[in-house]
């Protein structure tokens, strides 16, 4: 067993013993009733706000997995339809867990998801992780075959960078894409990072803001290129399809780690004459210190 590591005030974790892979008990039915408001609040809120921005493979994740607004999900329930269609697996941990835990899962195709739900005076941004994010924003793809296959070999990946002392680079691979990345043509851009699409400002600032640049999915500048992880992002990645995230990935990186070590970092407001610029942003909210500055965001 590992000693539970992070701050605590779900007494339902608090009285757990934390196994070696960092899972606990969901002990789905002993969330509150005030619990499973928060999710409805949350759930309609994001949903009505969402309309049409984000991705329609997340729709459909949303409708075959039955993610619904009536309360916070029981993983049982969701592990049954999750399996069969993709083999992926839904398992509880206390808050966030260490590295290698985390790509260990991925690589067997079991989701990581925070046990916890915000409280009613978080509902726009939280310090880590917790149900909604994890379920709302990121399960509805991983019912995705080319999607789930994505995220199964990023937990490969991510075990094997762990090996070239590449943690940075790869973890931003996982930001710039699973966390904050947008799908589609210049004249149609949608949602699918799930950091976007369970938040509510951001799903319109990501879109619609003049401030952040919109830039060509490019694996090698993305693994260079620095990220907010207190703020809004200076700049999105466009991928043209979930088939060319997967087919981008399916190399070896050792070639890219040895290209890339020792190579500046690439500031996250900047734009190269190599990039596909979709759209090249004012960089606005960013110079005027940003709304959210040093407050953690979902």
């Amino acid at each position: 067993m590992v000693e539970l590591r992070v701050p605590v005030t779900d007494p339902v974790i608090a009285r757990q013993t934390v196994r070696d892979d960092y899972t606990i008990d969901q002990v789905w039915e002993e969330y509150t009733a005030a619990e499973h408001g928060v999710w409805k609040t949350l759930f309609d809120r994001q949903t009505k706000m969402l309309g049409g921005r984000a991705a329609q493979e997340f729709y459909d994740g949303l409708e075959v997995l039955k993610l619904e607004r009536d309360g916070i999900p029981d993983f049982r329930r969701v592990n049954e339809r999750l399996s069969k269609l993709t083999g992926w697996t839904l398992v509880a941990v206390p808050g966030l867990i260490p590295d290698d835990a985390f790509f260990t899962h991925l690589a067997n195709r079991r989701f990581p998801v925070g046990r916890f739900i915000r409280k009613p005076e978080e509902l726009d941004y939280l310090q880590e992780p917790d149900i909604f994010h994890d379920v709302y924003g990121h399960v509805p793809l991983l019912a995705l075959p080319v999607f789930a296959d994505y995220m199964a070999a990023y937990g490969r990946g991510g075990l094997r960078a762990m090996k070239f002392d590449t943690l940075e680079n790869i973890t931003r691979l996982y930001w710039y894409t699973v966390e904050f990345g947008l799908i589609g043509a210049a004249d149609d851009l949608r949602i699918y990072g799930a950091g976007i699409v369970s938040s509510y400002a951001e799903s319109i600032f990501s879109l619609d803001g003049r401030s952040p640049n919109r830039v060509g999915f490019d694996l090698e500048r993305i693994m260079r290129t620095q990220y907010r992880y207190d703020d809004f992002q200076q700049t999105y990645f466009v991928i043209d399809s979930f088939e060319q995230l997967f087919e981008a990935t399916q190399q070896d990186f050792a070639p890219i780690y040895a290209r890339i070590k020792g190579a500046e970092d690439i500031p996250a407001r900047a734009t190269l004459p190599a990039d596909r610029v979709i759209h090249a942003g004012t960089q606005e909210y960013a110079d005027k210190g940003g709304r959210y500055k040093n407050a953690p965001r979902v």
